[in-house]
């Protein structure tokens, strides 16, 4: 087929990053992944996007919209802005968690504003953690582009797994 792409995604084994993850709190194993001191998750490695910042309370993600990521008219698909906010949502909420206490999302909502094109460039996705409680957490959201224009926002709601 004429203008047919090729792109080759490499992860690694991710156990030995997950059971490191759960050993230590929240923040302390993202700040491994932003040092890069852990293989990312293969997520992340899937859809060209990466953790940059962690502090308490906040996760800031950084990705690459392209071709791969296109939907039938053109433009990046939807589901991209909403994982890298998911992603960026769901870590916020895990910075302030303990070690072994794990978290998985009940609901995201998100307003698209823009449309994304390969030609977009970087998008940074910046989170914060509103509420973390003992049973529930909620964040907010906004990814935007290389020139801080708003592409979406989002909200979530975690439930807080605890052993």
């Amino acid at each position: 087929m004429q203008g047919t792409r090729e792109r080759v995604v490499r992860w690694d084994e991710p156990t030995v990053m997950l059971d490191l993850i759960a050993s230590l709190p929240g923040l302390d194993a993202l700040r491994l992944l932003v040092a890069r001191q852990t293989p990312p998750p293969p997520m992340a490695q899937l859809l060209n996007f990466t953790l940059v910042e962690v502090d308490e309370g906040r996760a800031v993600f950084e990705g690459e919209p392209g071709e791969e990521h296109y939907n039938p008219v053109g433009l990046v698909h939807g589901g991209f802005a909403l994982t890298i906010l998911d992603s960026a949502l769901g870590c916020a909420i895990h910075t302030l968690l303990p070690a072994g206490v794990r978290y998985t999302t009940t609901d995201t909502q998100v307003r698209f504003i823009r449309g994304m094109t390969k030609d977009t460039g970087t998008v940074r996705c910046e989170a914060v953690a509103l509420h973390v409680g003992r049973s529930t957490a909620v964040s907010e959201g906004k990814l935007y582009d290389s020139e801080r224009r708003l592409l979406a926002v989002g909200t979530s709601a975690c439930a807080i797994l605890r052993s």
